[in-house]
Order: structure tokens, then C-alpha cells, then sequence
């Protein structure tokens, strides 16, 4: 039995894994249900700036006040960009075309990134009974795997800096756990997922190339037994001709 049904299996948990971690942030502003309403990229105080809450929540498609801990998000909006100034509509705080540029293609990318990993998931399938199917699920969990890393990327820099920015002008800002967890902990297990289905792709053929080369010595064995066995017959039947002769002269 090879490994690769085992390391297939492993994979499709973590796929299955990354791929939830995905959705749950980006349920996070979009539903007001517990607990994805606790899941945000930024907090910041924003108090006395333009039509700003007193506490202000970024999340994937809205800002959104906090009431008790929670989101309270007025509206949604797909791609809803991290821009302060652009989002309270004041001169009187940072933001900018780099912030905004950065969180829209975000959210283009987390998109893509969780479609190929769904697709990784059902591929997976194939994965545990054939290397071809190992591999071509490998294939498609590196892409998901490389635009889930793009968007964890942009999104560390843009609240970061947003965050320093928020901090350097005197106000109180903190990065969400939740959401900054679930993106890199989601690259972490495509990255583990794409390594693992390799391995079993390439183990599989290494089991697949032993095992052809273990029956093929069998076989040979057995043919040159036979063969020997009929060449000491050929040598025998020769001998006892010759004793049953000299018995008949005698």
C-alpha cells in the first residue's frame, strides 16, 4: 500500500481548512450574526473626523461602529476600500491612492484564491486514488495558494501602515486577530496541502516503478527454474538410456 491515499487525505483537510478560514473573513461585515461580526482588519478611534463613529471597524465591505464588541455595519459594500480620508470624507487624516489600490485588489484576489481552492477540494478526489490526480490538485492548490498569499501580503501592509498611521497622529489603533489568523493560517495550510500532494504524486511512483521491478525478478526467477529443471532432465533421461542398454547386453 503506498502513502499517497494518506497524504491525499491529509491534504483535503487542510484545503477544506484554508478554504473555511477564507470564508469566515469574509463573512466578517457582511453578516450581523456571532461570531463573524467580531472579525475586522482594523480598529482605530476616529472620533471628530468628518461623519465618523467615536470606534470605527474596517472589515471587506463596510466600516462599521462597535457597539458591545460587535460590528454594527450600516450597509455593505463588495471591496470596500481602506481609505480614511476617502471613507470619512475629511482632509484631516491620512489615506490615499496606495490604501485604496491596496485593499480593492485584496479583495479581487481573496475571490480568486478561495475558487481555486474549492476547486482543489473537489479535485482531491482524484488525488487519493491516482498520481495524476495528485498532481493536478497540487496544481490548482499552488494557485490558490499563490493569490491567498498575494492578498495576506496586501493586506499586512495596508493595515499595518494604516495602524502606524493611526497611532502616529495620536489615536488609539489595533490590527483583528481573527482576521489577520485566518488569512495567514489559510497560507500556511495551502502551502502544507501543495507539498504534501507532491510528495504523494512522486511517492506513488517510486512505490508503483519498485513494485514492477520486484515482480519482474519473480518472474525471471521462475522462468529460469523451469528452464533449469528441463536441462537437468535432458541431461538425466540421456544417462539412464545408457544404464538400461548395459543391462540388456549383460
Amino acid at each position: 500500500m503506498t502513502a499517497r491515499p494518506a497524504l491525499a487525505l491529509v491534504s483535503l483537510i487542510l484545503i477544506a481548512g484554508a478554504a473555511l478560514l477564507i470564508f469566515l473573513t469574509l463573512l466578517g461585515g457582511a453578516i450581523d450574526r456571532n461570531p463573524t461580526n467580531q472579525f475586522y482588519f482594523l480598529e482605530a478611534n476616529t472620533e471628530g473626523l468628518g461623519n465618523a463613529a467615536p470606534l470605527t471597524r474596517w472589515t471587506f465591505w463596510s466600516t462599521c461602529s462597535v457597539n458591545d464588541g460587535r460590528n454594527v455595519c450600516p450597509g455593505v459594500r463588495a471591496a470596500y476600500p481602506f481609505d480614511p480620508r476617502r471613507n470619512f470624507e475629511t482632509e484631516d487624516i491620512f489615506g490615499g491612492r496606495k490604501y485604496y489600490l491596496e485593499t480593492r485588489f485584496m479583495f479581487a484576489f481573496v475571490i480568486i484564491g478561495l475558487f481555486f481552492a474549492v476547486c482543489a477540494l473537489f479535485l482531491g478526489v482524484l488525488a487519493i486514488v491516482s498520481r495524476i490526480g495528485s498532481f493536478l490538485t497540487s496544481a490548482t492548490c499552488s494557485i490558490a495558494l499563490f493569490f491567498q498569499t498575494v492578498t495576506a501580503a496586501l493586506m499586512t501592509a495596508a493595515y499595518v501602515q494604516g495602524r502606524d498611521a493611526f497611532r502616529a497622529a495620536d489615536r488609539t489603533a489595533s490590527l483583528g486577530r481573527y482576521n489577520f489568523g485566518f488569512m495567514w493560517a489559510a497560507v500556511a495550510c495551502l502551502f502544507l496541502a501543495t507539498v504534501m500532494l507532491c510528495v504523494g504524486g512522486v511517492t506513488g511512483k517510486k512505490d508503483k516503478t519498485y513494485s514492477s521491478r520486484t515482480g519482474g525478478r519473480k518472474f525471471f526467477g521462475r522462468k529460469k527454474s523451469t528452464r533449469s529443471n528441463r536441462d537437468r532432465g535432458s541431461f538425466i533421461d540421456p544417462e539412464r538410456q545408457r544404464r538400461m542398454d548395459k543391462e540388456d547386453d549383460d
